[in-house]
């Protein structure tokens, strides 16, 4: 444990500040979308558990600021192992919700282990490619990373959980690309991969191949996401619901609790995966536009730190971190205006989920320490 009151005058306020305001605006869409202006909608209990969970995300932001994040680098295999193992156990005794077993109930508390993963396997990566970073521009090279990746991968495409190992494959790339990958080896790779589902599932529907990797839910929203007027009242309910509540608050929208979408039910898993359609409906375009804003000047702080930061390690940890936030933002923003495909991924700082909160703030916690420990202390 190493803390010295003079690593302050390298922090950047405007991150823990901008944190801060998305926060605030969650637990204020959350408080509408769980209706606790209703008696007897047991609303205060989720907004309850979500204020427990952004103090303990907050306690631990404090206490990673009293570790050198470099650390983490000595404790990679422990780490690794850890995060597989999670994630073993998850698949074996993990609850199943919406189609994805991706819980795990200790007593009253339901615990999401492959969020806490996201950030074990950044840590990792980010140790295993500052160590490779001579040899990225071979294959032989990107093969180790591309193998510590893949395994918790598999992991989480075996619990049904679509989004989150989008999450895993994006923050490879962004760190790949960072630490010195071989542009031309990723784009046939990465590329040639995506083409190739591509062709897989239009095969399915023109020649009736079966798809061995997708569900029928998850096919369903695929379906939805290209076609949502098919079938409006099944597969495409739920995209047309939050089109409809993002439409209809216009450009400063209903108000708070007046929102007809999500007062009266319409809008489906409104307090986490379409909580930006309730902010869209009660607080209009100009609400979205504030929230976006703060999101882009908090991912061009994160990415300034991660190019202010004294070491490759430092900075790929942060490049994790900011490409992890950048997906899910893009995702979720997209998916709930029909322009990504549904997945299910959360809203940094604003959806609903104790789990993802902490993760959440955890991975803030990191940034902060790369940040504050970005120059050496002159005495």
């Amino acid at each position: 444990m190493h803390w010295n009151k003079k690593l302050l005058k390298n922090l950047n306020i405007s991150i823990p500040l901008t944190v801060f305001l998305l926060i605030v605006i969650g637990l204020v869409a959350i408080s509408s979308a769980v209706e606790i202006n209703k008696p007897h909608s047991y609303g205060m209990r989720f907004l309850q558990k979500q204020i427990i969970a952004v103090i303990l995300g907050v306690i631990a932001v404090l206490v990673i600021q009293f570790y050198d994040y470099r650390m983490f680098k000595d404790y990679m295999d422990i780490i690794y192992l850890t995060s597989v193992g999670i994630l073993v156990v998850l698949l074996i005794a993990g609850e199943t919700i919406a189609g994805g077993k991706m819980w795990i109930s200790l007593g009253p508390v339901n615990f999401q282990p492959s969020e806490l993963s996201k950030i074990m396997v950044i840590l990792v990566l980010a140790t295993v490619l500052d160590e490779e970073q001579k040899n990225l521009e071979y294959l032989t090279g990107m093969a180790k990373p591309f193998l510590y990746v893949l395994i918790p991968f598999v992991l989480i495409i075996l619990q049904n959980d679509l989004g989150t190992s989008l999450v895993f494959l994006f923050i490879f790339i962004g760190m790949l690309f960072v630490a010195g990958g071989n542009l031309f080896y990723m784009v046939l790779f990465f590329g040639g991969g995506f083409l190739s589902i591509v062709l897989y599932i239009i095969a399915h529907f023109k020649f009736n191949v079966p798809l061995i990797f997708l569900k029928e839910y998850q096919l369903n929203r695929l379906v939805a996401f290209v076609n949502p007027d098919l079938d409006p009242y099944n597969i495409g309910y739920n995209l047309n619901q939050s089109k409809i509540a993002i439409g209809s608050g216009k450009l400063f929208g209903k108000g708070l609790f007046a929102g007809t979408q999500n007062q009266l039910k319409f809008l489906p898993e409104k307090h986490t995966d379409f909580i930006i359609s309730v902010i869209g409906e009660e607080f209009g375009f100009i609400g979205i536009l504030i929230l976006v804003s703060l999101y882009i000047f908090l991912l061009w702080q994160i990415f300034n730190v991660a190019i202010e930061a004294k070491d490759n390690y430092g900075r790929l940890v942060v490049t994790g971190i900011g490409c992890m936030f950048f997906f899910h933002i893009i995702e979720n923003i997209g998916m709930a205006m029909g322009l990504m495909p549904i997945t299910g991924l959360p809203l940094p700082f604003i959806s609903y989920g104790g789990s993802f909160m902490v993760s959440s703030l955890v991975a803030i916690g990191l940034v902060i320490n790369v940040n504050l420990r970005k120059s050496k202390i002159l005495f």
